[in-house]
C-alpha cells in the first residue's frame, strides 16, 4: 500500500464518520430546522472530502493529471455553490413555516 492510498483511506474514514454522526444526530433531534442545520458537516465537509480522496488516489496511481485536478476543483466549487443556494432556500422556507405556525397563537 502506498502513502497516497493511506491518505485517501483516512479521508474516506473521516467522511464516513461525519455521515455517521449526522445520522445519529438526525435520530436524536426531530425538529425540522435543527435537522436542516445538522446537514452541514456531512454535506459541506464530507462529500468534498470524498472528492479529494478520489483525487489523491488517482494521483498515487497515475500521477498528477491536470484534467483530474480541474475536474475535482470544479466539482467541489459547483457543489458548494449549489449547497449554499439550497440551504438558503431551505432555511427561508423553514423560517416561513415556523412563523406561520406562531402567528395565530399570538393574536
Amino acid at each position: 500500500m502506498i502513502i497516497t492510498e493511506i491518505i485517501a483511506g483516512v479521508c474516506i474514514v473521516i467522511a464516513g464518520l461525519l455521515f455517521l454522526l449526522t445520522v445519529l444526530a438526525y435520530w436524536r433531534y426531530q425538529e425540522p430546522l435543527t435537522q436542516a442545520n445538522l446537514m452541514g458537516p456531512a454535506t459541506s465537509v464530507g462529500l468534498p472530502l470524498l472528492i479529494v480522496a478520489k483525487l489523491i488516489y488517482d494521483i498515487g496511481n497515475h500521477g498528477l493529471v491536470f484534467g483530474d485536478l480541474i475536474r475535482a476543483v470544479l466539482s467541489i466549487t459547483g457543489y458548494l455553490v449549489v449547497l449554499a443556494v439550497g440551504s438558503f432556500i431551505a432555511g427561508r422556507s423553514l423560517y416561513a413555516v415556523a412563523t406561520e405556525e406562531e402567528e395565530p397563537s399570538s393574536r
